[in-house]
């Protein structure tokens, strides 16, 4: 369940901070950017749980 559920959120997350991204407030600008790459690594962390079988 692990793998699914960081990938569902890591989805979630690189979309609402590309929206962010769009905003004509750099601070959103900058928080968006923030938030897209927490969700790249949490899809990897749910590739690296996967690959060792949801065992951390």
């Amino acid at each position: 369940m692990g793998k699914l559920t960081e990938n569902i959120k890591g989805t979630i997350n690189e979309v609402v901070g590309g929206l962010k991204q769009e905003s004509d407030k750099p601070e959103d600008k900058a928080e968006g950017k923030v938030q897209e790459l927490k969700g790249k690594a949490q899809k990897v962390k749910g590739k690296v749980e996967g690959a060792l079988g949801n065992d951390i």
